[in-house]
């Protein structure tokens, strides 16, 4: 990103406050406030962004195509959804930082009534949340109704107190929701069989929150667009002029797993929908999903419980 970044509440450069990252602890939620005077690149992040427009404003692109941010405005971003930004002189942003693992847990007890099994919440949030990024209008009012709540996160997330103030921190993070859900578009939901998953897929861990590699985004969107070709690392590596050590580095970088081992993991998710909306057996289940055999099919999945 291109900007001059502050902590709002220390007063430090952004690159001063990432100790929870540098420090190799993963925080599932994290907060921060900027201050941006220059143009912000477009650029990607693997969670959810729930970004607050505190003072000043921006020309905000993304795929809503343009529009203008001011005080009382708040952005939701899901994961892997372009963002950048053009500051009219200056913008102060606080950004919630979300796991996606983490929100689709909370997701799958709030609509317990629709979500019969938790590995099919994707799936379900997918239905009810369609658009990849909203701009609400909540009002300065009541935004300024969230300030003291993201003052205190942000102070909480700097100090890396997630685990010992986790409570606290949950109880913030809902606070913040709990004023915004209001103002988030929803679709109609469609209600989906009750059976249960049989496997159970891996999610990456231990990543940073940070702005994605257009590489490593450009590697995954091949492997979800055909999660039943035979991929291999030097072909993967070619599409993006990479070396095979600099595209595993950088993909791992990016979302925690080798570009194989998130290949798996998505033949796994992608076996488990069919096993569970469906009569498929594990050998045809693993063999649409790209397995060739049921052994490999089966050994995957429980590799990855």
């Amino acid at each position: 990103m291109v900007g001059t970044r502050t902590d709002g509440a220390h007063g430090a450069p952004l690159h001063a406050i990432r100790r929870p990252f540098s420090a190799g602890r993963f925080q599932p939620l994290l907060a921060r406030t900027c201050t941006f005077h220059r143009p912000v690149a477009p650029a990607t992040y693997d969670c959810v962004k729930l970004v607050t427009v505190r003072d000043g404003s921006a020309l905000v692109y993304s795929e809503f195509g343009e529009k203008h941010a001011k005080v009382g405005d708040v952005l939701l971003l899901g994961a892997n959804v372009l963002c950048g930004a053009q500051p009219e002189g200056y913008v102060t942003v606080t950004v919630i930082y979300l796991d996606l693992d983490f929100i689709l847990d909370q997701f799958f007890w709030q609509y317990i009534d629709l979500v019969k099994d938790r590995f099919a919440s994707q799936s379900v949030a997918d239905t009810i949340y369609t658009e990849p990024a909203q701009l609400m209008r909540l009002g300065e009012d009541r935004v300024g109704l969230l300030m003291p709540w993201l003052d205190e996160l942000v102070a909480l997330s700097v100090d890396g107190q997630y685990r010992d103030r986790f409570h606290r921190m949950q109880a913030l993070w809902h606070a913040v929701i709990d004023q915004v859900s209001p103002f988030i578009h929803v679709s109609p939901t469609r209600t989906l069989p009750t059976q249960r998953a049989r496997t159970r897929p891996s999610v990456p861990r231990g990543r940073r929150f940070a702005p994605l590699r257009a590489e490593a985004s450009k590697v995954r969107e091949l492997l979800v667009s055909d999660i039943c070709h035979s991929w291999s690392i030097p072909e993967l590596a070619r599409a993006v002029h990479l070396s095979t050590t600099q595209l595993v580095r950088v993909f791992t970088d990016a979302y925690g797993k080798t570009p194989l081992a998130y290949l798996t993991m998505l033949r796994v998710e992608e076996m488990s929908r069919i096993l569970r909306e469906s009569d498929a057996s594990i050998a045809e289940a693993g063999s649409a999903a790209g397995w060739a055999s049921r052994n490999r099919a089966a050994a995957a999945s429980r590799g990855v419980v």
